[in-house]
């Protein structure tokens, strides 16, 4: 298994998109909207675990995320885990890309969207914020130092 951190420049960049707009996680479509728009600035990236040229899941690392109007900077998203390699600890080996990729990038925290419950806990992130999305749902800000 390798992970990937790609830009628009890399060839596995529409591969991720398509494999985004196709998964099963309706999130998936708002992934690869953002980038066929090419919402990656900067920094930003869109992280892929590829195994044997085949898409196992992504995250991405991005300025911001669903929730409007606070200071919370950079965050980790879009997490997702084909079904076929769930069981792995796949998301926690994204996370970890992300938080070194992160870290090399001069920060010292990372943040995180969710409603899940006792998820992103294990991987030592801890909730500092809930707010309502913009779907009318509550979501956790969750945090973790680098």
């Amino acid at each position: 298994m390798k992970f990937e951190i790609i830009t628009p420049l890399d060839e596995l960049w529409n591969k991720v998109r398509n494999y985004a707009e196709n998964c099963s996680w309706k999130a998936g479509k708002s992934l690869a909207n953002a980038m066929d728009n090419n919402e990656f600035k900067d920094w930003e990236r869109v992280i892929a675990a590829v195994d044997e040229n085949k898409i196992c899941g992504y995250c991405t690392v991005a300025k911001t995320d669903c929730i409007q109007n606070v200071s919370y900077t950079p965050y980790i998203g879009f997490i997702f885990v084909d079904e076929k390699y769930r069981g792995n600890r796949l998301s926690e080996k994204l996370i970890e890309k992300a938080k070194n990729y992160l870290k090399n990038m001069g920060f010292d925290k990372v943040y995180l969207v969710s409603d899940h419950d006792n998820l992103y806990e294990k991987y030592g992130f801890c909730v500092i914020d809930r707010k309502i999305a913009p779907w009318g749902t509550e979501q956790k800000i969750y945090m973790q130092n680098l």
